[in-house]
């Protein structure tokens, strides 16, 4: 009966997570849905990075946008940039681990492009450089986060979006990320497509 105990206390943390998150990320994932829409519809492409989990939550993301989420719809441009592992090792192994995300957006990115960039703790460098190229490239960065927001926080400009999970639990703070994940795809479709039949 322990684990079942310590399972049920998982779910009821989880629980008591999203709730507090709803209305607080409620306003933030709105906005971020609309800087998408609008990048989309200008021609624009998504790109999403982060780390562990985080790079499994970008690849989820760009997934959802490129095939499709619970609609039959077109194709959306969006490009996980975790999933090329040539790529990523050669830039680690030929410069720094900290710039597999930069460089590709510095060749990758584009004017009024949209970074999804995922970080639970706020504090992974190679993030921090990505929304710098971001920022460089003059892409419009949403950041899904958690915690104190770390330092990618303290880098952000006013015209950026953060969606900081209130926990300082990695596991839930993951959890919010990939309901907020769901939440901006239902409303890009939304926005785009009208409301299911």
């Amino acid at each position: 009966m322990q684990f079942q105990e310590r399972i049920s206390q998982h779910f009821q943390d989880s629980i008591e997570t999203k709730q507090m998150a709803m209305e607080m990320l409620a306003p933030s994932i709105e906005v971020a849905s609309e800087c998408m829409v609008n990048s989309l519809l200008s021609g624009g492409k998504i790109l999403s990075c982060g780390n562990g989990g985080s790079a499994g939550d970008a690849q989820h993301f760009s997934s959802e946008l490129l095939n499709r989420f619970e609609r039959e719809r077109p194709s959306l441009p969006a490009i996980a940039l975790t999933t090329d592992s040539s790529t990523i090792t050669s830039i680690a192994n030929d410069y720094h681990y900290n710039e597999i995300f930069s460089k590709q957006i510095r060749a990758l990115g584009n004017n009024g492009d949209v970074l999804l960039a995922i970080s639970t703790s706020g504090n992974s460098a190679n993030v921090i450089q990505a929304i710098q190229a971001a920022h460089d490239r003059e892409m419009h960065v949403v950041v899904l986060s958690g915690k104190d927001g770390g330092d990618i926080a303290s880098i952000l400009q006013p015209e950026d979006i953060e969606i900081r999970v209130p926990s300082d639990v990695t596991a839930r703070i993951q959890e919010v990320h990939l309901l907020a994940i769901h939440c901006l795809c239902d409303l890009i479709d939304l926005q785009l497509f009208g409301p299911l039949d």
